[in-house]
């Protein structure tokens, strides 16, 4: 898996996990909503200033996004769409 495959799985798995959407880690992190979602699909290559940004959103160390993933571990689901309901 290269760099960015890694960051871009790692990155949506950490935040289908937290349960954020791509929208509100943007507007967290600073950063515009459809270059987010080109770093989930790999469409974007983040410097390491953009990965400090997300990363501190997240409340994660950068070193987050490299962890290669386990032999059977299965891409993050995306988070159901549409308002949640309260």
């Amino acid at each position: 898996m290269n760099g960015r495959a890694l960051v871009a799985w790692n990155l949506r798995r950490i935040r289908v996990g937290q349960g954020i959407s791509q929208e509100k880690l943007a507007a967290d992190a600073g950063v515009d909503r459809a270059y987010l979602g080109g770093l989930e699909r790999q469409a974007e290559n983040p410097t390491v200033d953009l990965l400090d940004k997300v990363a501190a959103a997240l409340a994660v160390s950068v070193s987050d996004f490299f962890s290669m993933p386990g032999p059977d571990e299965q891409p993050p689901k995306p988070l159901r769409s549409g308002r949640r309901k309260e």
